[in-house]
């Protein structure tokens, strides 16, 4: 078949052209963040002679010649007379900046650290000339450094002791207790430890309480030389105010009042959490493989690797072999928060096979977890393990278990815990009893225990009264009642009611 030419073909549709699309937008630029140009102009200042580093430093883009910036670049500690040069540069690069006591107290900082005292000296006397009032950072920093020199008494007139105080005070300043911590620090390095009380004194009647720094400083001076009496004024007011020890510096004082044959009992009630630190413990648990098992344990608990922990806990049951109290707590209270039951009570049966004691709020975690999940049988073994253990139940969770497995209409549980009491059969349990009963529908076993209460010789309580009104309204309204049971049980509460 021949092929038909173009001319008897449809015209073709013009071509649409596509519309360019729009050029993107140019990315904007990058901020400049201080903290890069502090880095760029601290490198420069390490990197490069000053002949290099000052014109780099003026063509440095972003760098503002302002006080922030800086007292920042001052504070990564350049080298010393670099750092001087730059501290001099900032104040002819830009007419409008001046030197603030924020960058004079950075230099004073930098010429003290390097042991330049006298021209940290002058520089205080340029800033005073310049008409910059110091502030507490100010005094605390020419004090300290100015005591680290060996100068006490001139760090005391500058900035720390009574007259420096006073100064500060009258020149509207208010000592921080950094300031009052750096002199405390230095007097004791001095020997002067009753001048260190008096300045706590003082401190405490200007509104600043020694803080957790200051005591630890102050309790190592004291024990570094013996100084055993001012220490135990330091752990009272620590005892006073709920402040702890550092562990080295727990162990220096344990060893300073052991020698000096003073009692540690003050030292260990501050800090409860190392009270057992100095005290020689059980050979057992210094075993080397005793360590890895209890390492590992650890390490379990962390992963919640709870399987894993019930088996070595039934491992090391099945040897005899012991474990501290408060690692099987952790452990219980780990399982009972994963829900993991019966990790909880291999570590019960455990603790009761090898003579390990729990605490009472492990058995307490049980208690809550299995009554909350319906488990009664495993209930009344717990309460049989925390007796056995010598723990007293007590009043209060004795009436609850009874009344919350009468509830659950388990009388016969209710009343094995009853038995199990031996100091706590009051009117309280007896009524909980008595309560317990009445739910599970035994108003003859409700009323007998009446009977035993009144012979054992406990008076009823108005909760008594409430569940004897209870089971009198049950028997009015039960049709099918015997009606000499019925006779019964009215006189017996009417002999109650006398």
């Amino acid at each position: 078949m021949l092929r038909p030419g173009r001319r008897f073909l449809p015209p073709r549709p013009p071509r649409r052209r596509r519309p360019k699309p729009p050029a993107e937008p140019s990315p904007p630029p990058a901020p400049t963040y201080t903290r890069d140009v502090v880095r760029r102009a601290t490198a420069i200042l390490r990197d490069h002679p000053w002949t290099a580093a000052r014109p780099l430093l003026l063509s440095l883009p972003g760098l503002a010649w302002d006080s922030h910036t800086v007292a920042r670049v001052l504070k990564t500690h350049p080298p010393l007379q670099k750092a001087f040069l730059f501290f001099r540069l900032a104040a002819a690069a830009s007419p409008s900046f001046r030197h603030d006591r924020y960058t004079y107290t950075s230099m004073l900082h930098l010429l003290g650290e390097a042991g330049r005292v006298p021209a940290m000296l002058r520089l205080l006397a340029e800033m005073l000339r310049a008409g910059v009032a110091p502030d507490a950072a100010t005094f605390t920093t020419v004090m300290h450094w100015l005591a680290r020199a060996g100068d006490v008494d001139a760090a005391m007139r500058g900035g720390g002791g009574a007259d420096g105080v006073r100064e500060m005070v009258a020149e509207g300043l208010r000592p921080t207790c950094k300031t009052y911590t750096v002199l405390i620090e230095h007097l004791a390095n001095a020997g002067k430890f009753e001048a260190t009380l008096e300045i706590m004194d003082k401190m405490q009647e200007a509104g600043i309480e020694p803080d957790k720094a200051l005591c630890n400083i102050l309790v190592q001076k004291c024990s570094r030389v013996g100084e055993t009496s001012v220490m135990t004024f330091v752990l009272q007011y620590m005892k006073k105010h709920f402040i702890v020890l550092r562990r080295p510096i727990f162990l220096e004082a344990l060893e300073a009042l052991k020698a000096s044959g003073n009692s540690d009992e003050l030292l260990r009630e501050v800090n409860p959490h190392l009270s057992y630190e100095g005290i020689e413990c059980d050979p057992i648990f210094s075993d080397q493989g005793y360590i890895t098992d209890r390492s590992t344990i650890l390490y379990l608990l962390a992963a919640k690797n709870w399987s894993a922990i019930e088996q070595m806990i039934s491992i090391m049951g099945q040897n005899n072999v012991k474990m501290e109290t408060h690692v099987l707590s952790d452990l219980i209270e780990g399982s009972c928060a994963g829900s993991r039951l019966s990790c909880g009570l291999t570590i019960m049966h455990y603790s009761l096979k090898v003579g390990n004691q729990l605490d009472k709020s492990s058995y307490s975690s049980l208690l809550g977890h299995h009554i909350r999940s319906g488990s009664f049988d495993l209930v009344i073994e717990i309460v049989e393990g925390l007796i056995k253990s010598g723990y007293n139940i007590g009043t209060y969770l004795s009436a609850i278990l009874i009344l919350r497995l009468g509830y659950a209409r388990h009388s016969a549980y209710a009343t094995h815990i009853f038995r199990l009491l031996a100091a706590d059969k009051n009117v309280v349990t007896y009524t909980a009893l008595m309560s317990a009963y009445f739910q599970c529908g035994k108003v003859d076993d409700a009323l007998n225990l009446l009977t035993q209460m009144r012979t054992a010789g406990i008076s009823t309580c108005s909760g008594t009264y409430e569940v004897l009104v209870n089971i009198y309204l049950a028997i009015d309204f039960y049709p099918k009642a015997d009606f000499n049971q019925r006779k019964g049980h009215s006189k017996v509460l009417k002999q109650t009611s006398r």
